[in-house]
């Protein structure tokens, strides 16, 4: 029987009425990815991610692009995944959308345009290299973008060595003639730019830029500068140190917002900025905000809307510059919103919202509305499976720090404890909000299909709560931020939900190294493991990332050689030997992030000093987690029979090491 045949028949097997949801399922979920609002607020541009099939091509999503129209509701797909459209925008007078793509002719993905009254397609914008982030220049002339600089010639040779670091090239601002067909002069070459926008005069630009190409300096080193069009001289600088996110100018040009963390040690961009154009100090315009900021926009004079991230939940509002208290639009418990995208009378917004039903979809808010209205159905078959019961639970950690996650229940609910298993995020600077939360790495609803409880721990140093709360875990790695992990695993033995003799652990990078820690240190208390791109050697760790900066400002706050003794017991290979917890441990060939040889060695210490199965599974040509189809569906497989194996099946020997693809759909 052919692999395709045998998906033909496990999706009709389990498309009937109360179907659980399989790794199949979530291997085609598609999602809204990206929005944008015509200013006159007629029309919708959105994009939808469409994963690859993973029995037919390891290859990673693309986007389809759509149209929303406000007055009939039809919804009109302009460009199919083939163009893998993205970084939706529309032309100053609004006649059109623009996006990047490579379309037929294009040597590297380019700008484009579509007139929404005729439907003419044009190539705004062509460069010998991709076009990234960009922004028109208020007239509709020119447009402003990112890319990166040219490679200097090789010296002929038949084999070239590559150097590591030093020979990464700049991605620069470049200013292009729109629909000229024109070389773009690059506005400088001694940066690399992540986000910009023009002055509403047109003659300056906002960068946000970094000295070189690295990781490490996006994270730790950009500045807020202000460049003249003219010259490309910087005619203000912003004073703040922390990581950076987008930039816009008022609507007057006489500031500027942007995201940022607090300071150099806040380890998210959460906090809202106001500067003026001039540069100098700016203000936390949200300064009471007991979460964090995920997106703004200005919309008139001193007014900006924002999303944000409060605990599980999340919010839209509006704040005035100078004013304390921001009005809410949209309170919490709506959605989880991840995008918004107003008209230029801010009377109409789309949004990008998803609730513990489904996932990313276009929603649509009037002024005069108290709820979005959800517009699209990218998975209109999830109306026949039985999800299980999904809510935010709040535990106290020994020390009487009070602590969030987002619980998924077995699908069949009995009175008796159940297996359970801690899916636990990476960073430590991110956080689940209480929307769809399943996806192949993170198996929340396959596993409740299974009868097996996830629960989704918001430990200390996650986002979410402000900054106090997300500074927490530093100086203190696998310290009090593991204990809440233990904590929750209690709580819930405690309550009469888990069972003490079948509770796993289960994460990626930072999640993975808390997986380690827990099959290591704290193994007594979880009867099974899964490490995916985790950390599992401290000190290995600073010499192999490519973010050691920021591991130091924003996690460790101290380096190797201030005490290598302390960062190796805080290492779960210093624990092996106390390791009875069977471990499937997975990494990317290719992750520059976390060196798969943190992987290596935790499968080495393990064999040679622990007491329980473990095995380790490499994914030739993904980094730091897997983008393609069927790696993802291979590691979703892998995980969930590791799991039933060890917390509801006979334990013991390991399971096959071959992935056996009718799984798929039981």
């Amino acid at each position: 029987m052919s692999q395709r045949f045998l998906l033909a028949v496990l999706f009709l097997w389990t498309a009937g009425a109360h179907a659980q949801l399989t790794p199949e399922h979530v291997a085609r979920i598609q999602s809204v990815s990206e929005v944008a609002m015509q200013p006159q607020g007629d029309v919708v541009a959105y994009t939808v991610s469409v994963p690859a099939d993973p029995l037919a091509e390891n290859a990673a999503a693309r986007r389809q692009l759509w149209l929303y129209d406000m007055e009939s509701g039809a919804q009109q797909m302009i460009l199919d995944t083939s163009a893998n459209a993205s970084g939706l925008a529309w032309t100053p007078d609004g006649s059109s959308l623009s996006f990047r793509a490579r379309l037929e002719g294009d040597d590297a993905t380019a700008l484009h345009t579509y007139e929404v009254a005729s439907g003419a397609m044009r190539r705004a914008v062509h460069h010998s290299a991709s076009v990234g982030t960009y922004a028109w220049s208020p007239d509709g002339r020119h447009v402003a973008f990112i890319a990166t600089m040219p490679a200097p010639p090789d010296n002929g040779l038949p084999y070239q060595p590559r150097i590591y670091e030093e020979a990464d090239r700049q991605r620069p601002v470049y200013i292009a003639e729109a629909f000229a067909n024109t070389d773009a002069r690059p506005l400088f070459e001694d940066a690399t730019a992540y986000a910009l926008d023009w002055h509403p005069d047109g003659d300056r630009l906002a960068v946000m830029a970094a000295p070189d190409p690295l990781v490490d300096s996006r994270y730790v080193r950009q500045s807020v500068r202000v460049y003249s069009v003219a010259t490309g001289e910087v005619v203000a600088e912003v004073d703040h140190r922390g990581k950076k996110g987008a930039v816009k100018w008022s609507p007057d040009g006489d500031r500027l917002a942007f995201l940022a963390g607090a300071n150099l040690n806040d380890p998210a961009v959460g906090r809202l900025f106001v500067a003026d154009a001039e540069g100098g100090a700016p203000v936390d315009v949200l300064p009471n905000l007991m979460g964090h900021a995920e997106a703004f926009e200005w919309v008139d004079g001193d007014a900006i809307r924002f999303l944000a991230d409060i605990g599980t939940e999340s919010i839209h509002g509006q704040i005035v510059v100078g004013e304390d208290d921001p009005e809410i639009f949209i309170p919490e418990g709506q959605a989880i919103w991840t995008a918004f995208s107003p008209n230029a009378g801010a009377d109409r917004t789309a949004l990008i919202g998803q609730t513990p039903q489904h996932p990313s979809e276009l929603f649509l808010l009037d002024q005069d509305d108290a709820l979005a209205e959800r517009v699209t159905d990218s998975n209109p078959w999830l109306a026949e499976v039985a999800l299980a019961r999904q809510e935010t639970v709040t535990h106290t950690a020994r020390d009487g720090v009070e602590l969030q996650g987002v619980m998924i229940y077995p699908l069949e609910e009995t009175a008796s404890p159940a297996p359970m298993v801690l899916l636990v995020h990476g960073g430590p600077e991110s956080h689940v909000s209480n929307g769809w939360v399943t996806n192949y790495s993170r198996p929340g609803q396959t596993l409740a299909a299974r009868g097996i409880a996830a629960f989704y721990p918001n430990y200390r140093g996650s986002t979410g709560r402000g900054v106090e709360f997300s500074l927490l875990s530093q100086g203190d790695p696998a310290g009090a931020e593991f204990d809440d992990l233990a904590d929750a695993r209690d709580h819930f033995v405690a309550v009469g939900l888990a069972d003490s003799t079948a509770v796993g652990i289960a994460g990626g990078s930072y999640g993975g190294y808390a997986t380690a820690w827990g099959s290591t240190y704290y193994s007594e208390n979880f009867a099974a493991g899964v490490m995916f791109v985790g950390i599992s050697d401290k000190v290995s760790k600073v010499g192999t990332t490519d973010i050691p900066d920021e591991e130091f400002y924003v996690h460790a706050r101290k380096r190797p050689w201030d005490n290598w003794t302390y960062f190796l017991e805080r290492s779960p290979i210093y624990y092996a030997d106390q390791a009875n917890t069977p471990l499937l441990i997975a990494h990317g060939e290719d992750d520059p992030r976390v060196d798969p040889g943190q992987s290596m060695e935790m499968y080495r210490h393990l064999k040679l000093r622990g007491s329980a199965p473990v095995r380790l599974v490499f994914y030739p040509g993904e980094g730091h987690g897997n983008r393609r189809a069927t790696a993802q569906l291979d590691f979703h497989l892998r995980t969930l029979r590791w799991f039933e194996h060890y917390l509801n099946g006979p334990g013991g020997e390991m399971p096959p090491h071959e992935v056996d693809v009718a799984a798929m759909g039981g």
